[in-house]
């Protein structure tokens, strides 16, 4: 019996030592998910947000300005925008019946410039474009300009609903009523499709003025290589860091004193367009993006492989050709045979 008091607190001092260890288990897996809550937030804008609300913010940005995206682009770059996407295009010169890839390409300006490209440049048509979005309404919107167009029900053009970060899953499609009658304004349209890209399936993937919207930049990339053949081509156009100081301060100024209240002006918009600027602002340097294109596997123009793969240099630094003074940037990679 004299036994048991120390088998008592030896029990209860076991007890206390679990607890502790059930207390300390509780803190690490509290600071983990601390840890964890840390790192799935993101930036929308100049917000900070939940990683998991930002792409049906952006969702909802571009379901807003959908119609009025040719607008929308002219405002932000003074109508210059049209330029700059017909550089992007002539500097890929697509050609050759490849298979292309237009990422956040919803309204289809991109696709309708490379086959036209194509065809007028090289007597091509057999040249493909897949359009991919996320979001069904810059499909439509897409859909409805590619239907004026001679590439309309031709399997040159496609149009599908996908996410940027994801390209091997599928995304519900949501239904779309078609009008009793075709008019231009609401023209009879098919279905939106969904499905997975496969890897190594294209020869030129190209996002213009949309990667600075994707959560996960790092995935957008990474699902760019997997999706590209070896000495397939990434292109990115997207609005820069302009390289002289006193034009970067007129362009801030006119980016978020101007650009915002136009929105309102125009579409009764001022937020989603508050949106667009503080995406540019918070978008990588043009250095800083390109490391994030090396570091995805892509080879950069002005490297010995990548020249000895047929990829250009580009004018200026090499890896990237800045347009109107960095308002807007062109990058491209090569993904390597091996």
């Amino acid at each position: 019996m004299r036994g048991a008091p120390s088998l008592c607190r030896g029990a209860r001092l076991l007890a206390a030592q679990a607890g502790c260890g059930r207390m300390a288990r509780a803190l690490h897996v509290s600071a983990s998910v601390q840890q964890d809550n840390e790192r799935r937030t993101t930036h929308f804008g100049f917000q900070t947000v939940d990683e998991t609300l930002k792409e049906g913010l952006v969702h909802g940005v571009f379901s807003s300005v959908a119609s009025s995206y040719d607008l929308m682009n002219d405002a932000m770059s003074l109508g210059i925008h049209r330029l700059w996407k017909n550089r992007f295009v002539e500097l890929l010169d697509p050609r050759g019946g490849i298979e292309c890839l237009d990422v956040a390409g919803g309204t289809g300006d991109i696709a309708l410039r490379l086959l036209d490209h194509a065809r007028t440049k090289h007597l091509d048509r057999e040249t493909r474009v897949t359009v991919l979005d996320i979001n069904p309404s810059m499909l439509v919107e897409g859909q409805k300009r590619l239907k004026e167009s001679m590439y309309w029900n031709t399997p040159q053009i496609r149009f599908q609903l996908g996410n940027a970060e994801a390209l091997n899953e599928t995304m519900p499609v949501p239904e779309r009523r078609n009008p009793p009658a075709s008019t231009r304004r609401n023209p009879i349209l098919p279905p939106l499709v969904s499905e997975p890209i496969a890897s190594e399936s294209m020869d030129l993937y190209t996002i213009a003025f949309g990667i600075r919207n994707c959560t996960h930049i790092d995935r957008v990339l990474a699902e760019a290589f997997r999706v590209l053949k070896p000495g397939g081509i990434f292109a990115c156009l997207e609005f820069g860091k302009v390289s002289l100081p006193l034009l970067a301060q007129v362009y801030r100024q006119y980016s978020f004193h101007v650009i915002p209240p136009i929105g309102e002006l125009l579409v009764g918009d001022r937020d989603s367009y508050q949106y667009l600027v503080e995406s540019i602002e918070r978008f990588p340097k043009q250095a800083d993006f390109a490391r994030m294109v090396a570091e995805a596997g892509f080879l950069l123009p002005g490297s010995a492989e990548a020249s000895s793969m047929g990829l250009p240099r580009l004018a200026g630094a090499g890896a990237w050709e800045d347009l109107t003074f960095g308002i807007a940037t062109i990058w491209t990679g090569i993904k390597p045979f091996a």
